[in-house]
């Protein structure tokens, strides 16, 4: 007899996905795709894919997909819930897309507590157009354009973005994972699953911040990408739950 310990999810599209060697995007598809298996909520789910690598998102996953202009995601994905409020929305964007062009999108959707999740990729850099700075490079972090590192007189510093909306009153949760090692994944999938629960539950606005790698902008092999997010990214972006539903777990 055949036991079955692991198979790709329904919601997950069986195609050769375009990342880069190393990159964790793959990690964090399934995890989503796990979330809306987890609530048999396939045929009434729909995503928001943001530019940036993540752009082919519609590719992957066997859910309706509507592809949202740079950093508009939160506003498409406002739009979409509140016509078909029954749906499952949710929206899968970048550190580049989410924290600098959508900044404004993804403030006032927190704070008017839109029934959406949003899953939150920091990697530290623009992935997709050649590794410039973001909104959270770090402190000293070389990019394409801090090639001496990001100096804080000139370029500002990082933005803890699951930290500065949790100050916020609308939003139901939000919290920060990783997928650099396997009980990281567990943790990433528990707290995704969490969010999109909630939100068919009706609670509000969600999101999950996820800390993954580059390793071709970073310079780095993927292995030696996992160490460095453990430790660069991970003291200054600390893993956790910043804000609870009220009388939650």
């Amino acid at each position: 007899m055949t036991t079955v310990v692991a198979q790709r999810p329904k919601s997950l599209s069986d195609v050769v996905m375009n990342y880069c060697p190393g990159c964790t995007h793959g990690i964090i598809h399934r995890l989503v795709a796990e979330a809306i298996d987890a609530l048999d909520a396939r045929e009434r789910t729909i995503g928001v894919a943001s530019v940036g690598c993540s752009v082919f998102a519609y590719n992957y996953f066997e859910c309706d997909m509507q592809q949202a202009s740079h950093g508009r995601a939160p506003a498409v994905a406002t739009g979409i819930k509140r016509v078909l409020p029954d749906r499952l929305v949710f929206t899968y964007q970048g550190d580049g897309d989410l924290a600098s062009i959508g900044a404004a999108e993804i403030v006032h959707a927190a704070a008017r507590g839109e029934n959406i999740t949003v899953i939150f990729v920091n990697n530290a850099n623009y992935g997709m157009t050649g590794g410039q700075m973001a909104p959270t490079t770090l402190l000293g972090q070389k990019t394409t354009t801090t090639p001496l590192g990001r100096d804080p007189k000139t370029d500002g510093f990082p933005i803890r973005m699951a930290e500065m909306l949790a100050t916020l009153q609308g939003p139901a949760y939000i919290a920060r994972v990783s997928v650099h090692s396997p009980q990281a994944v567990k943790q990433a999938g528990d707290a995704i699953k969490k969010a999109f629960r909630l939100q068919a539950e009706g609670k509000g606005f969600t999101l999950i911040e996820v800390l993954s790698t580059c390793p071709t902008n970073w310079g780095l092999a993927p292995n030696q990408a996992l160490k460095w997010l453990v430790e660069n990214l991970i003291p200054f972006y600390p893993l956790g739950e910043f804000k609870k539903e009220e009388g939650g777990a």
